[in-house]
């Protein structure tokens, strides 16, 4: 038995499909400078190709946001600064495309982990599935295609690309099983969406396992058992029909209220990047949207987009949700989000930089423009617009200022907006949750930013894997954070919810309704198991759970707390 991070929940019994990619023996040849030029040609046009068949295979199942990473893979292959350098190198040092090839991109690569934003770093993996793609079209090798298993199987992998994940039929794909990768890894994201089961960081897998192995895939305990005895296979087999029957039993809860065994009442919502993404929350018994994150709608964008675009986009999600509140959260860019068409200004450390609200405020022409499509979408629904990363009361100040004055603008023209817009701020800055008891005189909520503020706290980047032990949302220093922010919030009678990872974490569920929590968003599909344990639950005795965990010294401490008084 391996053990690694259960990453997306599920159990699976089948046979171990090892994928290895093609290994290229890639030596230094003198060569025809116009042969080589054509044949990089010729390779370029197929990588293209390629990535276009992925994503079309892909689309079918993931959210537009997850698909972005495709569209930028496609601007790799067809960056000319990329293609030019490779070019050089045949033409100045006659050598051959594919030798030339792994010159710059191991360069780049290298580049590009060594930098200290984030979301560069990030782009390294990106250059490599990329670059690797066109190597083996170079040299004529087949990568493996996942879109063409016909026989259930559980994959194991060192790591699987975007790409990869992209290309699962969840008919066949069982689940999967890494050696690296964590719970916010590409692969796990999207194992999520599709709702494959996932174990990912299980050290020593690929030697361990061989093909046509039996594998159990146990992805909420983060086990893998390879070659079971036949007891573990009809065990976890049962196993794996009585988690199916649990989550078909779970739609029963769909138009049920989220409420305690003695009546405490609280908000289950979701999390969304598009519009279209509104429909899972629906279809999941969501309670209305806690967090649309608009910065999609830049991301994917040739330019700012316009008023009236961004007016569709508010205005259909809150039609869809039909009278339910939604929370939309204004630009959060910069730091690891990048647009291709604004150079922000180079920083030491970006994410302590100019992003979210401090951009906003240096640019309040793209400010007003969001600003106004919102308010003219309001008149369609139950609108609450969110600014992200308030650090001070004075920046929410001058935020709601903005807000103000593109509203009085409106109303002026003749233009019908919402007479019950809520305005509040995220809080993911410890200063902010500190001060919240004078932030909730101004704000009309809080939605708290767990990601964020946990590794603020902590000084700990939650993408570095060396320090990936520090994201802990169970110590007693995040649970006073979040307490503070809750008794903020209720001292002026305003209501606070959560809108990170947290939220939707089964174990952190208990601790947050008795810290008094009224609003917990998270992904569509996690709403139905978090109403069946926010149901099962008695308010006032979390209330007691939670007082005596954020007296603890340690997460374990609140961890086996929890067990114990959940048991």
């Amino acid at each position: 038995m391996l053990k690694g991070i259960a990453a997306s929940q599920g159990i699976a019994v089948a046979k171990v499909y090892k994928l290895e990619q093609p290994v290229l023996d890639i030596v230094m040849k003198a060569s025809d400078p116009d042969e080589e030029l054509a044949k990089l040609d010729a390779a370029f046009t197929k990588t293209v190709e390629d990535i276009e068949k992925i994503k079309e295979v892909a689309s079918k199942s993931l959210a537009p946001e997850e698909l972005a990473v495709f569209d930028a893979h496609l601007m790799m292959a067809g960056d000319p600064e990329l293609r030019s350098q490779i070019e050089d190198m045949i033409k100045n040092d006659k050598v051959n495309a594919e030798y030339a090839t792994e010159q710059v991109a191991n360069m780049m690569i290298t580049i590009f982990e060594s930098m200290e934003d984030a979301y560069m770093r990030e782009r390294a993996a990106d250059i490599k599935d990329v670059t690797f793609r066109l190597k083996c079209n170079l040299c004529r090798k087949i990568i493996p295609n996942l879109a063409t298993i016909d026989t259930p199987v559980v994959i194991v992998a060192k790591d699987l690309t975007p790409s990869d994940t992209g290309s699962l039929n969840k008919e066949f794909a069982k689940g999967f099983a890494t050696e690296i990768g964590g719970r916010t890894s590409h692969s796990a994201i999207m194992a999520r969406s599709l709702e494959i089961p996932a174990v990912v960081g299980v050290t020593g897998i690929l030697e361990a396992a061989n093909e046509g192995d039996e594998v159990i895939l146990d992805a909420i305990s983060g086990e893998v058992i390879l070659n079971p005895t036949a007891e573990q296979v009809a065990e976890y087999t049962a196993k794996a029909e009585e988690f199916k029957a649990q989550k078909e039993a779970l739609k029963a809860l769909k138009d049920q209220p989220s409420i305690s065994t003695d009546g405490h009442k609280v908000l289950l919502v979701g999390n969304i990047g598009s519009p279209k993404d509104a429909e899972g929350v629906v279809e999941n018994g969501g309670e209305g949207v806690g967090l649309f994150r608009t910065e999609f709608l830049y991301m994917k964008s040739e330019d700012w987009p316009d008023e009236d675009t961004q007016y569709e986009a508010y205005k259909a999600v809150l039609e869809t949700m039909n009278g339910k509140p939604v929370v939309i959260r204004t630009l959060d860019i910069g730091g690891d989000k990048k647009l291709k068409y604004y150079e922000f200004e180079e920083e030491l450390n970006p994410f302590l930089g100019v992003r979210a609200v401090r951009f906003c405020l240096m640019r309040k022409d793209i400010f007003r423009t969001q600003l106004r499509a919102l308010l003219r979408a309001s008149a369609f629904g139950k609108l609450c617009i969110m600014f992200p990363m308030i650090a001070t009361v004075q920046e929410f100040k001058d935020a709601k200022a903005c807000y103000e004055e593109a509203r009085a603008e409106l109303i002026a023209e003749g233009v019908k907006v919402g007479d019950d817009v809520e305005v509040g701020c995220m809080i993911e800055i410890p200063a902010a949750a500190v001060l919240a008891d004078q932030l909730s005189k101004y704000a009309d909520f809080f939605s708290i930013g767990t990601n964020d503020l946990i590794q603020y706290s902590m000084a700990a980047d939650r993408m570095s894997q060396p320090v990936s032990y520090l994201y802990q949302p169970l110590n007693p220093s995040i649970l006073r954070l979040v307490k503070m922010t809750i008794d903020g919030a209720h001292k002026n009678g305003k209501w606070c919810g959560m809108c990170g990872e947290m939220a939707g974490d089964e174990t952190a569920a208990p601790l947050l309704l008795g810290l008094g929590l009224d609003e917990f968003s998270m992904s569509a599909t996690s709403i139905l198991k978090a109403r069946q344990i926010i149901n099962s639950l008695s308010y006032e005795e979390m209330k007691d759970l939670a007082a005596k965990a954020v007296e603890c010294d340690t997460m374990e401490d609140v961890a086996a707390l929890c067990a114990e008084t959940l048991k």
